[in-house]
Order: C-alpha cells, then structure tokens, then sequence
C-alpha cells in the first residue's frame, strides 16, 4: 500500500458544547457499527481497516466497488460500516454476523447477500497525494462532500452545524444511538481520543431483578464480580445480560451480602441461562440499570448499575420481551 496508515481520531464521552459556543460545532449522527478507515489507491482497489488497523477488506464484498467511485485520486476516508434492520436503523447484532469473516471470502459473500452493510462517510484524511489532517474539520468536510461519495452501499450524510440541542433530542426521539459533537476549526488527530470531538451516547434505564452473580477476579476477589438480571414476562423471569459495572467499593460490598443471604441453588430465570460458573439467588432483589439499547433477543447491551430499588417488588420489574429465541 502507498497510502500512510492512519489510525482514526476517537471522540471523548461528554456532554453538549455551551448554547455560547454552539455556532462553533457540528453534530454528527453517531453510529452503531464498526469503525473503518478505507484506502482508496486511485487504481480501482480498495482496502479497509478496523480501529485495531486489522485488515477486514474481505469481510465486506459489497464495498470494494467504493475503490473505482474517485478514478484515478487516491484517498483515506474515515467512517463507519452498519448492518441495516428492516425499518433502516443500524443494528449491532446483525452486524456482528458480518464481522470477523475477512479472511473466509465464500462465508463472507454469503452473509453479504443476506445481510448488506452500509458505509457512512463522515471524514478525510488524505486526498489526492495530500495529506489533510492539518486542515479544520470545516475544510475537511468541503472536501469530503465535493467528492460526491453515494452509492448502493455508502454514503455521506450531512453534518449540522450548531442547533446541537435539537439534533440530540431527534437521536432520542429516532432510537438513535447518539450524537458526535465536532469542533469546526479542529485538526484530525490520528489514533487521538480528543476534546474537539464529544459522543453523547443516549441511555435507557429499567428496573430489573438479579437471580444470580459472577465471582469477581483480582481486587473484587470475594465479591461479586457482576450481577445477573432479568425481567418478568409472560410470568417468567427472563434474562437480560449481567452487569458489571456502577458500584463503588461499598455499595459492592453491600450487595455482596444481600446476595449471600438470598443464595439459593436453584436457577430462577426461564430458560436457564448459558451462563459458566454462576451462583443463583432467590429473585427478590430489584434495581435500576442503565443501557443503550437491546439486543433483537432482548438482552441489554452496555449496562451499568444505577442504584438498589428496595420500593420496588420483583414483580413491578416487567417488560415487553420480543419473542422467545428458545
């Protein structure tokens, strides 16, 4: 490859820019998939990199038709590669079917034609034998949307400069996963995580009821490493994932003996869940977690503890479940 390896600035989790500064930022959709940088050579090739800067070109057939779209002009392009659900929102979990398969072409051309994947193009780094990254964000997005980059399988969607507040409550109101906040006079910084760029990531919270933890490892040795939880429907307790994170020192601690004296050896969650090395509790605990969104099977992903729910029973922690995988 004659292009340079660039590896691709990361965003600091944070929250919105002052209302005084917001003429100053653009507002990207933030995506749920897998972050790529592309190197267009400029002789019809392509080649793609994950965040790691592992090649995973041939994970992804449908997309080399991208290395003919500029001719003849070499280019990086940072962006991000979705799998699509049938109402167009990116969805994780059909990814997931889709990564790992670069070095299985045949595999990967199957799973291609049932689950497409789509390349949103939001930055770039080198152009035409130039290198960009010491140009505004501002410059670098002219440069980027004069190349015209849509096709059947990637795209350029605008940015919004200012009015940030309303573009986070659209990402609420669409199930969107959140919002990236750009600096509009910031350089790109290879492999940096930056201030001039912030992820809000939009989160749920739901109560649940824990039927069971995990040994912690290490420090937490003792301790409950993570809880797992679940939710009642159609009146049964049905798993939803574990969590691991949220307490500090003492609350740990503290659950750590309400756990203890709620032991029991019988699992409570139906179906019993595929989980190694879990000690079971009668489910008469509830909490509040936190979690970004759920898996098509209904587990939550990303979830962080919020606090013990002692007001609430166990049967006041329902939801509506999709429908049983099992």
């Amino acid at each position: 490859m004659t292009l340079p390896l660039i590896p691709p600035m990361l965003a600091t989790p944070g929250s919105l820019p002052p209302a005084a500064q917001d003429a100053r930022w653009a507002y990207e959709t933030k995506q749920d998939g897998q972050r790529v940088v592309a190197y267009l050579e400029g002789d019809g090739s392509i080649l793609l990199r994950a965040r790691s800067g592992e090649e995973i070109t041939g994970a992804y057939p449908e997309l080399r038709p991208l290395g003919e779209a500029l001719g003849a002009t070499p280019a990086v392009l940072d962006g991000e590669v979705l799998a699509l659900d049938e109402q167009g929102g990116a969805d994780f979990q059909l990814l997931q079917s889709r990564m790992g398969l670069a070095h299985a072409p045949g595999k990967a051309a199957r799973q291609a034609a049932k689950v497409p994947v789509h390349l949103v193009l939001f930055d770039v780094m080198h152009l035409g034998g130039h290198d960009v990254t010491a140009l505004s964000y501002a410059l670098r997005r002219e440069q980027l949307e004069r190349l015209g980059l849509d096709g059947p399988f990637w795209s350029t969607p605008a940015a919004l400069i200012g009015h940030g507040e309303q573009a986070l409550q659209a990402t609420r109101e669409h199930g969107l996963e959140g919002l990236v906040c750009k600096r509009l006079d910031s350089v790109y910084e290879p492999g940096v995580r930056s201030r001039a760029w912030i992820k809000i990531r939009n989160m749920h919270s739901e109560d649940v009821v824990v039927g069971g933890w995990l040994p912690g490892k290490g420090r937490l040795s003792g301790l409950p490493g993570a809880v797992l939880v679940g939710q009642r429907a159609a009146g049964r307790l049905r798993y939803v994932g574990n969590v691991g994170t949220g307490w500090s020192e003492s609350e740990r601690s503290q659950l750590a003996e309400l756990l203890r004296a709620a032991a029991t050896d019988v699992c409570p969650f139906d179906p019993v869940p595929p989980v190694t090395g879990a000690h079971w509790v009668v489910p008469r605990l509830v909490g509040e977690v936190r979690y970004s969104t759920r898996t098509r099977a209904g587990l939550l992903r990303q979830p962080s503890w919020l606090r013990l729910r002692a007001d609430l029973a166990p049967e006041d922690a329902s939801a509506d479940m999709p429908n049983d995988p099992t």
